[in-house]
């Protein structure tokens, strides 16, 4: 999204692509077709080429890991890109001249849940009363996809339910399911497992 948003102030175009479908569309072709890519991003410039998911050709390599001459690897001398999990990367991409500077995106403060709350809540019919505030309040540590999920999740609820407007409850049951999953309602526990987890929970007391 930043990348996006990046490219939009620029007015520039913006391609992108994921570290996995980079494997799957490219299996056999590599470098070239990384190539291949830039070639017709040159075409278009400026722009701004972007690769998500790079974890999923950038991976440590373990002792039996594969040669120099990886496809993977021929790969990675193309691009740059970016990765949820940067742990995850070979130290050798992170040597100066290919991976070297890094801008790092951290989660959301209050006043960033608040305001991706607002964009998410333009889309749906949102209710008066709803609290902004109380919901971002509820949702620390957060990112972005899960906030927007959580709005999903509300106007569903209130569909569900045959409103036509989302309410401060239907957010704060859809916090619930979103970041501790939906409620079990018909779920019957035998005698016997409540006792079971009634010893395991006296063990941990």
């Amino acid at each position: 999204l930043l990348a996006k948003a990046v490219a939009g102030e620029a007015k520039v175009p913006f391609f992108s692509i994921s570290g996995s479908e980079f494997v799957e569309m490219f299996v056999g072709m590599g470098a070239a077709k990384v190539r291949d890519l830039f070639k017709q991003a040159g075409e278009k410039a400026p722009c701004i080429v972007f690769i998500d998911e790079i974890d999923a050709i950038g991976k440590k390599r373990d002792t039996g890991g594969l040669g120099g001459n990886d496809e993977r690897e021929q790969t990675l001398n193309q691009l740059l890109a970016a990765t949820n999990r940067p742990e995850s990367l070979d130290p050798a991409l992170l040597r100066p001249g290919r991976f070297d500077r890094r801008v790092p995106v951290e989660l959301p403060d209050l006043q960033g849940r608040i305001a991706i709350l607002k964009v998410h809540g333009k889309r749906v019919h949102i209710d008066g009363d709803v609290d902004w505030s109380a919901i971002a309040r509820a949702t620390a540590g957060a990112s972005g996809a899960e906030l927007a999920n959580i709005v999903n999740e509300g106007a569903l609820r209130a569909v569900r339910l045959g409103r036509k407007t989302v309410t401060q409850a239907d957010l704060e049951e859809s916090v619930e399911t979103v970041i501790a999953g939906a409620q079990r309602k018909n779920a019957v526990i035998s005698p016997q497992e409540k006792q079971i987890v009634s010893h395991h929970e006296v063990g941990h007391a």
